[in-house]
């Protein structure tokens, strides 16, 4: 089954902002799910006309609270105007949608909602919630807080206020409905307590109700650190006022506790906050025994990048002893290609999942290539747009073949104390990353043919991008002078 990204690349003209925005939002939806106790369903316009007649399911989650309404996946399956006349309307009204009566499906009563997703002054999709009524539920405290909190969650989804773009999703398990629920109201005090967060709260020392107590000075008296109960009492106090936060663990009374605040602003309007808690104890307990194996991977990675150190140090003073102009140059190429490969392993010996923020290695890499290009250059070479993260595999041989661009321009496009730019311009959509190197120099010769260059760093350049990053690379002319190379990869899964 291909991915959310892989979808909306192939079927729709969504943007790289709108993108990233759905995936923010799946990453958030086992929540939502859990709360509205219902599936959830993207559906993707196939077209950008404000009122499409079809739609892509790209993205389906079942709740673990309660039955599903697709035993089957749905992911992959289109929606006409005609079935479904609710989807366009959600996307051209930006109102939440509603049956009146439930639907029959498969012999099992269902009933349907649509949310449009809303991302600025932009409706980029839209969310259905179905909900199975075959198996009937005694409206319990806690189906009408989970209910009501689902409801105001589609709300600031519709608004466009949920999840914050300036919120990373959470990859490592953050907590969830099930394991503790705290709600309160707009003042802060707890008007609905989950019987689990109940026992996460008396497992840390207290052993009264929650209903009525202010929840951030109770919190941090229980914690025992005064800086995670400093930082936690903020967190839940900031949601109230409309920040939302990623998940934070602190300990107390001899129990490791995550705890996660959401503000809830349907329309705008402050109706207070939502706190999970989760107790991790025997999770910790555990996750000690992996933290040497990731360790020894980041020290590995930190000593490859102490070694090609050494060794680009050592092709240095080699080169400063060198006589041989010819000789000295291709020493200093060599130390460049080498820094640049040690710079990807420094991000690495930081990094917790193997993944490498691109930009910044490259806006390095750029840094480290206009000083070797020497003092006397007068060219500026600079950035536009992000990259952004990228696994292991693929940021090694990119940072490399955008290191030997930008050398290359460097080197041939402007003669000696020519002034010129050259500009680093990156594009990512859902599936595929478009960076050009272009710059305003002499432009290439006329004969010039890229598969016939004999010059060491576009051989590298050909071999890495064919090899390692299964792309293409094109080098152009261009207007009024000047040379653009136009790299494109994808960023599909590789099998």
């Amino acid at each position: 089954m291909s991915t959310l990204s892989e979808l909306l690349a192939q079927h729709t003209q969504c943007s790289g902002a709108a993108v990233a925005h759905l995936q923010r939002i799946v990453a958030e939806w086992q929540l939502l799910a859990d709360l509205a106790f219902a599936d959830l369903l993207m559906w993707a316009p196939l077209d950008a006309a404000e009122a499409p007649a079809e739609f892509l399911c790209v993205a389906h989650v079942r709740p673990t609270t309660g039955p599903t309404v697709h035993p089957e996946d749905v992911v992959g399956s289109r929606a006409d105007d005609i079935e479904f006349p609710q989807l366009r309307q959600a996307l051209r009204h930006g109102g939440i949608l509603r049956d009146d009566q439930p639907r029959w499906l498969l012999g099992v009563p269902v009933r349907h909602e649509v949310v449009p997703v809303r991302l600025g002054e932009r409706r980029i999709a839209v969310l259905g919630r179905e909900a199975n009524l075959a198996v009937p539920r005694v409206p319990s405290p806690l189906e009408i807080a989970y209910l009501g909190i689902a409801t105001d969650l589609c709300q600031m989804l519709a608004d466009g206020t949920f999840p914050d773009a300036g919120t990373t999703p959470d990859r490592h398990g953050g907590p969830r409905a099930g394991d503790g629920l705290l709600r309160l109201d707009a003042a802060g005090s707890v008007i609905y307590a989950s019987p689990n967060a109940l026992s996460a709260y008396h497992r840390m020392g207290h052993a009264a109700d929650l209903r009525g107590e202010q929840l951030a000075p109770l919190t941090r008296e229980l914690i025992s650190d005064p800086f995670d109960a400093a930082e936690v009492a903020q967190r839940i106090r900031a949601a109230i006022q409309g920040s939302p936060s990623t998940r934070i663990e602190a300990d107390a009374a001899g129990a490791t506790m995550l705890f996660r605040a959401l503000p809830l602003r349907p329309r705008g309007a402050s109706v207070g906050a939502l706190v999970l808690v989760r107790d991790v104890t025997e999770l910790r307990s555990r996750d000690r025994a992996l933290l040497s194996k990731d360790a020894t991977i980041r020290e590995i990675h930190h000593r490859v990048k102490n070694n090609l150190q050494t060794v680009a140090a050592l092709l240095r003073l080699q080169s400063r002893r060198t006589a041989n102009i010819e000789a000295r140059q291709a020493l200093q190429e060599s130390v460049r290609r080498v820094d640049s490969i040690a710079m990807v392993h420094e991000t690495l010996s930081i990094s917790l999942d193997e993944r490498v923020d691109i930009d910044d290695v490259v806006d390095k890499v750029l840094s480290m290539v206009a000083e070797v290009s020497g003092e006397e250059s007068r060219v500026v070479v600079r950035r536009e747009g992000a990259m952004g993260v990228l696994a292991a595999e693929l940021a090694m041989p990119l940072v490399m073949v955008l290191t030997e661009l930008v050398q290359n321009a460097l080197e041939h496009a402007f003669d000696q104390g020519q002034g010129g730019e050259v500009v680093l311009r990156a594009e990512r959509s859902a599936g595929s990353l478009e960076v050009i190197v272009s710059d305003d120099g002499r432009g290439l010769p006329v004969d010039f043919s890229p598969a016939q260059a004999e010059r060491l760093g576009l051989q590298i350049v050909r071999t890495l991008v064919g090899s390692e990053l299964r792309g293409s690379l094109e080098l152009q002319r261009r207007q009024p002078h000047g040379t653009m190379a136009v790299l494109r990869l994808p960023l599909t899964a590789r099998r």
